[in-house]
């Protein structure tokens, strides 16, 4: 809601030395033994003509390093340990200040699949290379020239200036790939520049697998500019997703990986169940009725269905006489709050997000800070109904935990595993929600929405306390829809697709323009462009259904 975010309690270390290799990233804990099922965590995924596998074991070719002038080095793998009969698609790669626990996919044709047309079978070696770029006579990149109607999926990387062997890798047959895009860039080198991929259309709907491999561009190229992108990701053609986990199993990993989320010790107010907080006094009302009318606590008389219309909204009583009603709402009531939980297959099905809403009746007004001066606002910021979430993604073919997303208002991030705090003994990642906003961070600390540079921003305080709330034994799966109709029964509540909290317009324009006449004048065209009209108002937050990040991707 606030824009940009930035961490100012966390340094950054070098993870190694110009002559080491990338230390190796391994879970806290070892894995349990998932409950059976059919292909979640059976190292192998069928994607229909063809049947991939996860290759984590590599052998480094070429490293580009600080002695190059760059701030930011990568260095550049071949897979090694393929499985016999699997074919690789394209080398690896990434950033050196991250541990290293990339993959790329092998393949080779899916033996049970009775269709195959023996004279365009799924996987072809390439007919030659193009060589894209090369260093100082120790790294080249080669693009591999597909046959006619297939597509190169990734890259290959050598240390001398021979053609690689046509075996090296496999192009994969046209039908068979969606178009892709680059990613997150990971290294620059002038006119040479070097992403990551993924597939273009992403969500649950979406079937393009990330092969794990990069796209490199010795043109002056924009990662937004997807022209020239001659690359593909995999299409799973596997109607079943055969590799999505069941029921037992999504039970299972969410109690083995739920984080626990600490609330700040300041924090005033809390969560709390949706049934709670409609027990407890929240109100529908309807456009045109001056009344609202009780909810009973299954939500079952809230309109479902239909379009965020503006005709109806939940609010807490209005009239004097409930005040006392309306401020015990505005609390919550942690022991009773749980996490709601979405299940959906990403990237082609070959991943599974469990994304975990969770809900306060009340968002707190914001606290601002101006470079050594830290402004609490009044009711700046406040709000009816807050939905806030975090997802953690699973890899299909071993049930590792891979990211984490932290939802920060309307944006957030993706964080790596190997940068997410544990609990001791565990590998339950820790999730800071910050002081009357409820937005999820990583590590305790004060996140800055605006500019660390100028310290102009919202203040995001986050820390441990008492407050704690342990996903992994207080859930409710709500939706998994890959599991079919019947599958999960969803709360009545969850089909309201209209705003859970009125729409707000502060009475603030004097407050922030007295703080604004305090400011340098170089100073005050920055706060002003730096804070957003949320601080003078906002619409009321709709509910989990009605985001877009319910059937898409998360961002970032």
């Amino acid at each position: 809601m606030f824009g940009d975010c930035f961490y100012w309690n966390k340094g950054f270390s070098e993870l190694e030395s110009e002559s080491s290799e990338l230390k190796p990233f391994s879970l806290p804990s070892p894995l349990p033994r998932w409950p059976k099922g059919r292909g979640f965590a059976t190292g192998r995924i069928n994607l229909g003509e063809i049947e991939v596998v996860k290759v984590t074991e590599f052998d480094r070719v070429w490293k580009c390093g600080k002695s190059r002038g760059k701030s930011r080095c990568a260095s550049f793998y071949k897979p090694v340990g393929i499985p016999e009969g699997f074919h690789c698609l394209g080398h690896y790669c990434q950033p050196n200040d991250q541990l290293l626990r990339g993959f790329v996919l092998a393949a080779r044709a899916n033996k049970s699949d009775h269709h195959a047309d023996n004279d365009r079978p799924p996987l072809k070696k390439p007919v030659n290379y193009f060589l894209v770029w090369s260093s100082d006579s120790d790294c080249y990149f080669w693009l591999p020239n597909p046959p006619v109607g297939y597509r190169a999926v990734g890259v290959v990387v050598t240390d001398g200036s021979a053609e690689p062997e046509i075996e090296e890798v496999r192009c994969v047959r046209e039908d068979l790939t969606e178009s892709c895009e680059t990613g997150e860039m990971i290294l620059g080198m002038g006119s040479f520049n070097v992403w990551s991929t993924k597939p273009c259309e992403r969500g649950i709907w979406s079937r393009g697998v990330a092969v794990g491999s990069f796209f490199c561009s010795n043109n002056d190229m924009s990662s937004n500019n997807q022209a020239g992108v001659n690359i593909a990701c995999l299409k799973n053609l596997d109607p079943s997703l055969h590799g999505m986990p069941n029921l037992d199993q999504l039970h299972a990993l969410i109690q083995h990986y739920g984080p626990t989320v600490y609330f700040h010790p300041e924090e005033t107010y809390m969560p709390s169940s949706v049934p709670w907080f409609f027990k407890n006094g929240a109100l529908l009302y309807r456009l045109g009725k001056s009344q609202g009318v009780p909810i009973n606590s299954a939500g079952s008389n809230l309109p479902a269905g239909g379009e965020n219309d503006g005709t109806f909204w939940i609010d807490l009583p209005g009239s004097d006489d409930d005040e006392e009603v309306r401020n015990h709402l505005k609390i919550g009531n942690l022991e009773s709050s749980e996490l709601y939980v979405h299940v959906k297959p990403v990237l082609g099905g070959i991943f599974t997000d469990i994304v975990m809403w969770i809900f306060c009746p009340f968002n707190g007004p914001a606290t601002l800070k101006i470079g050594l001066l830290t402004v609490p606002m009044n009711r700046i910021g406040e709000h009816v109904g807050d939905w806030e979430h975090f997802t953690f993604r699973i890899s299909n073919f071993d049930g590792n935990l891979s990211q984490m997303f932290f939802s920060e208002h309307s944006g957030g991030r993706w964080v790596d595993v190997s940068d997410l705090e544990f609990v001791k003994g565990s590998n339950k990642p820790v999730v800071y929600s910050s002081k009357h906003g409820h937005a999820s961070f990583p590590h305790p600390g004060m996140y800055l929405q605006g500019s660390s540079k100028l310290g102009i921003g919202v203040r995001n305080d986050v820390a441990k306390s008492e407050y704690v709330l342990d996903s992994s034994q207080r859930y409710r799966i709500v939706a998994a829809e890959y599991l079919g109709e019947g599958a999960v029964l969803e709360p009545c509540w969850l089909q309201f697709m209209r705003e859970w909290g009125p729409t707000i317009v502060y009475d603030s324009a004097a407050e922030i323009n007295k703080i604004i006449n305090l400011l340098p004048l170089i100073m005050r065209y920055s706060f002003e462009s730096l804070f957003p009209i949320e601080l003078y108002g906002e619409e009321g937050p709709t509910g989990p259904k009605e985001k877009d990040n319910w059937e898409g991707d998360e961002m970032c």
